[in-house]
């Protein structure tokens, strides 16, 4: 999620159910072809058949690109906030 997030940084998230995802939010969900293994991407757009996600670093992200969207059910969380190594607001693209 570079350059939004970097590895090491410290996220406040909040439980949220697919369906109350907004475009542009960042997510935290678990990954459709690799059941167990947690992913953070942004939001793009909903489908019929979840969300559709993307990294911001296009060139090098595993996003649904390759795994198509994301189910509702698949989705845990929003970050709100990055507190760690800086404060600041996650906003929308």
């Amino acid at each position: 999620m570079a350059p939004t997030l970097r590895d090491g940084d410290w996220l406040l998230c909040r439980s949220v159910r697919g369906a109350d995802v907004q475009p542009g939010q960042i997510v935290v969900a678990e990954q459709p072809n690799r059941l167990g293994f947690i992913i953070i991407k942004r939001a793009i757009r909903r489908t019929e058949d979840g969300w559709w996600v993307e990294g911001d670093n296009s060139a090098s992200s595993d996003d649904s690109r390759s795994f198509g969207p994301i189910p509702d059910d698949f989705v845990r969380a929003v970050v709100r906030w990055r507190y760690w190594p800086r404060p600041s607001r996650i906003t929308s693209h």
